[in-house]
């Protein structure tokens, strides 16, 4: 995962929690909804991000030990 990814997806969460609490302290539940939905949409590029990464790392051990 990218330094740019990382940030990325940080931003999003961060603008997702500040939707959802901007949602709550003015009663706006579309609001509210759509920074849950950042937040989610923020954990699932991470958790596919690290998913691909630990394949990557996977796939180098397996070709160090047959290289040897």
């Amino acid at each position: 995962m990218s330094a740019d990814d990382k940030a990325e997806n940080q931003f999003e969460d961060l603008g997702g929690k500040a939707k959802e609490g901007a949602g709550k302290v003015t009663g706006d539940e579309q609001l509210e909804r759509e920074g849950k939905g950042d937040q989610l949409s923020a954990k699932a590029k991470k958790v596919g991000e690290s998913a691909k990464d630990f394949a990557q790392e996977a796939k180098d051990k397996a070709k160090d030990m047959f290289n040897k």
